[in-house]
């Protein structure tokens, strides 16, 4: 029988869960595809229906964090009506807050990601895609509320708060004040800032700027060019003056003719 999405869904939910406590208790080498599936009560090739690989499975843990985050942010009340630093602070204060609960898995799974680095790069992982999605929609607001400036840039910068969300989990695992406060400062400054050079316009000045100089560059290169011709053929002259002078010509020569026997040798009488 044909199971629908949402039965999916919760069974992925489940593997997921089954996994973050198995892991957990045991750790992460000592747990195998076949445990998890064993707890979920799922076959033992069904778990590779979802998930091609034990490292694969807990980056599907982010995943489903990451969406639920999108969703608790904007069913925060007035959500809508929040600046664009707002809206950022929500979201990151509402991943921080679900990842709180797994804090020792998170820590597990960064160990992990810590020898696998490659697992983060590229925009294939399904997490840095749903905020990536999510902040673009928080931009394009903010430029049709006339808080921000039309931007060329707005994909690439909603692509780096996906990478900013990685950095907020590993300095927040190290936090160890109260309520994570120390998190919540680094959060609210880095976001400040950014903000700030996104209402300047500062990246794409900095673009055109980088254009301008290329450009000029480029001008400059161009012109050398141009004008290094004529002086190289005005050279030329002036190397063929420094030659040595060719031998003078014979028919100019200023020897006297060989006269022939007889005119050279006095007859006797």
């Amino acid at each position: 029988m044909k199971t629908s999405k949402a039965q999916q869904d919760a069974t992925r939910a489940r593997i997921v869960r089954c996994a973050v406590d198995l892991i957990v208790r045991h750790g992460y080498d000592a747990v195998t595809m076949k445990d998890i599936a064993k707890a979920a009560a799922i076959g033992d090739a069904t778990i590779y229906k979802y998930f091609a690989t034990k490292e694969r499975l807990i980056l599907g843990y982010f995943d489903q964090v990451t969406e639920q985050a999108v969703r608790v942010a904007h069913e925060t009340p007035d959500f809508a009506s929040y600046d664009l630093q707002s809206k950022l602070q929500r979201l990151t204060d509402a991943l921080l807050e679900l990842l709180a609960p797994d804090r020792a898995f998170v820590g597990v799974a960064g160990d992990m990601l810590k020898k696998s680095p490659l697992l983060l790069l590229g925009d294939q992982l399904q997490a840095k895609l749903t905020l990536k999605e999510a902040v673009a929609t928080f931009l394009d607001a903010a430029v049709q509320q006339g808080e921000l400036p039309p931007s060329d840039f707005a994909r690439p910068m909603a692509g780096m708060y996906a990478d900013f969300c990685y950095g907020v989990m590993a300095f927040w695992m190290r936090d160890e004040t109260p309520h994570a406060a120390e998190t919540t400062r680094f959060v609210d400054q880095v976001l400040g800032v950014a903000v700030a050079m996104l209402k300047a316009g500062l990246p794409d000045r900095l673009v055109h700027l980088a254009g301008f100089v290329l450009r000029s560059q480029i001008a400059r290169v161009m012109d050398v060019a141009v004008h290094a011709r004529p002086r190289q053929d005005a050279e030329v002259p002036a190397a063929k003056k420094r030659r040595a002078p060719p031998q003078a010509d014979t028919a100019g020569s200023t020897r006297k003719p060989r006269g022939t026997r007889g005119e050279t040798t006095q007859r006797k009488p």
